[in-house]
């Protein structure tokens, strides 16, 4: 996996600036509609996407980037935030009740993808979801970032698709595709 240092070290400075607090709503009441008591964010950045939950979820994130965790750790100190990867994933199988990833897959190289597809599924013990950028076919947005089509990715594993939709602009306005998986 290719991890460009720089490029992390200047979304991070950034991606206090990205809170969306309807889209961490969101990710909040769905967990909770659901009957989920855990959540894990891969990719988790500064955390900002996990702030609303409460002390009585479990929360955990895992990110590459140590100043990131920093920040995460700082704002909820409550939540379990760990530096890993994607492709190995510190957790047991079965082990996480709502695993989700939140504009990173577009980051990813298609091993990488593959490879963390694989421990997203073995960590989530019920729901999985993806908001990711989207096209039917993937494509390159450009030399370092792809459009993603999740819900054909997952088509080789064990998981009911419980949607795959456009998520509305005032939720994200990043035209991100809002897939949730239910694990069988």
């Amino acid at each position: 996996m290719n991890y460009n240092k720089e490029f992390w070290d200047k979304y991070t400075t950034e991606n206090e600036a990205r809170y969306n607090e309807e889209f961490a709503k969101f990710v909040r009441d769905l967990a909770i509609s659901l009957r989920c008591n855990s959540v894990l964010e891969i990719g988790c950045g500064t955390g900002i996407d996990l702030r609303l939950f409460s002390e009585s979820f479990e929360v955990n994130g895992v990110d590459l980037h140590d100043e990131a965790l920093k920040i995460a750790k700082e704002k909820q100190p409550a939540g379990k935030f760990k530096n890993s990867s994607i492709t190995e994933l510190p957790f047991a199988d079965s082990s996480i009740d709502f695993v989700f990833t939140h504009q990173l897959l577009n980051y990813l190289d298609d091993e990488t993808l593959e490879k963390g597809i694989a421990e997203m599924y073995r960590v989530a013990r019920k729901y999985i979801m993806n908001c990711e950028r989207f096209s039917m076919i993937e494509e390159n947005i450009d030399k370092d970032h792809k459009f993603r089509n999740m819900k054909k990715r997952w088509m080789d594993y064990k998981v009911k698709i419980v949607s795959d939709v456009d998520m509305h602009e005032e939720i994200e306005p990043d035209k991100s595709r809002f897939t949730l998986l239910k694990k069988l």
